[in-house]
């Protein structure tokens, strides 16, 4: 079905408006998370002397899989011959990040690795994250897709005055304190390579 579907899908346009006419009304309320995680992004890697393009894109792409239903996402990221691991089988929402990086490569036909890894990584982050990861995976907790303003936000934008490594530890901090069903190995290698980073 999702093979089929992404054979059909065309480019036209410019990649927001690939987005829009890719997540069509269904999913009218992701494309517009999207945007604000891109615009976000966009900002911050001004800010921290990244590419603001790679950025934005990153942000417009990081959520395209969410047109595979949560029940179906193990057996398309094997289908894919996408590499799952045991934490992402308990709650598949987890492996969308690297579904995403999948779509984002095959049909939206980005090469550049930085985006693409920005992308694989901006839910639980990954050991050694580079900059672009770290402004993904942290435009998308400042723009959340929850209602309400998130708990941790007053604590990140602070530590954002410091460094990228801070403001990602904030929320990586607040992640694994908060009982989650279960504790992706990524995040845990985040959490200890950017605390080291912290206090060198």
């Amino acid at each position: 079905m999702f093979e089929e579907f992404l054979v059909e899908f065309e480019l036209t346009g410019n990649l927001e408006e690939n987005i829009k006419n890719f997540f069509g009304k269904e999913f009218e309320s992701v494309a517009k998370h999207s945007c604000e995680v891109a615009a976000c992004a966009k900002i911050l890697a001004e800010r921290f002397n990244q590419e603001p393009k790679a950025a934005e894109y990153g942000g417009l792409l990081h959520d395209i899989s969410a047109v595979i239903p949560n029940n179906q996402r193990i057996a398309v990221a094997e289908a894919w011959g996408i590499p799952i691991i045991e934490a992402e089988r308990k709650l598949p929402m987890i492996v969308h990040q690297k579904l995403s990086r999948h779509i984002a490569n095959e049909i939206f036909k980005v090469n550049d690795e930085s985006i693409l890894s920005a992308i694989e990584c901006h839910t639980t982050l990954k050991s050694k994250p580079t900059k672009m990861d770290q402004i993904v995976f942290i435009a998308d907790k400042i723009k959340w897709d929850q209602k309400g303003e998130p708990p941790y936000l007053e604590e990140l934008l602070s530590a954002l005055d410091n460094s990228l490594e801070e403001a990602s530890l904030v929320y990586l901090n607040y992640l694994l304190n908060s009982h989650p069903q279960v504790i992706h190995p990524w995040a845990l290698e985040a959490q200890t390579e950017l605390s080291k980073r912290i206090s060198l």
